[in-house]
């Protein structure tokens, strides 16, 4: 395979005459390009258009953030399966996220602070651990998700979402009102606000059918109803 080309989705409708016309129901093919690229095992789940600030004082990711910002690529942002952040190295999660520096800071203790932003997913396929202790990822990318309109039947959603932006602030409080109405945008922001286990981000995180995430928010929202 050709390493560093765009991955290529065939979608075929393997299903029965009369059976369920979902989106969630269609049986996709993927055809990928293999790159390696360095991971950072997180406690957290970074989405497509999240931003990410890390305090970095490890020698090996101290290499790792020089290494992008030598070559002006970005490294993977996977949640930690088992293992800690610090320390020996730890077992991450298949699908992540490829984050990109965007900003390089002197944090008041003279370490290293970098902001990172979510770009495209991937899966790993294979891992191995460098000298230095980085642990590297064979990845194939997960397309990006087409530009969708958000469903009516959604628009709790994109209320709730304006909402608890307005409560945190940040970046996307300031959003063009136009990213409200695309349901990739709406999954991803809501996912990575809502007060959930990381296991449960991770599924949300790992769906490629934007509605389908939608429907997860959704059916989560009474627990929420008391907060």
């Amino acid at each position: 395979m050709r390493r560093g080309a765009s991955p290529r989705w065939s979608r075929q409708d393997t299903r029965q005459p009369g059976a369920c016309r979902t989106a969630s129901c269609w049986h996709y093919t993927v055809i990928v390009a293999m790159d390696d690229i360095p991971l950072f095992p997180l406690n957290a789940v970074l989405f497509p258009g999240g931003q990410l600030s890390l305090r970095i004082f490890e020698p090996r990711y101290l290499d790792l953030v020089r290494e992008c910002s030598r070559s002006g690529s970005g490294f993977g942002v996977c949640l930690i399966l088992a293992g800690r952040e610090a320390g020996d190295p730890a077992t991450p999660a298949a699908v992540g996220t490829l984050a990109q520096i965007e900003d390089f800071y002197s944090l008041p203790d003279g370490l290293l602070g970098i902001r990172a932003r979510g770009s495209r997913r991937f899966r790993a396929t294979t891992t191995r651990v460098r000298d230095n202790g980085l642990v590297h990822g064979c990845v194939s990318w997960l397309e990006h998700e087409p530009s969708l309109e958000l469903p009516p039947e959604y628009g709790l959603l994109a209320v709730i979402l304006e909402r608890l932006l307005e409560q945190v602030g940040g970046e996307h409080a300031k959003a063009d009102r136009r990213c409200f109405d695309d349901a990739s945008w709406v999954g991803f922001r809501l996912a990575e606000l809502l007060p959930v286990e990381m296991a449960e981000r991770q599924q949300w995180l790992q769906m490629t059918d934007s509605l389908q995430r939608l429907d997860g928010l959704m059916r989560c929202m009474p627990r929420f109803q008391a907060v």
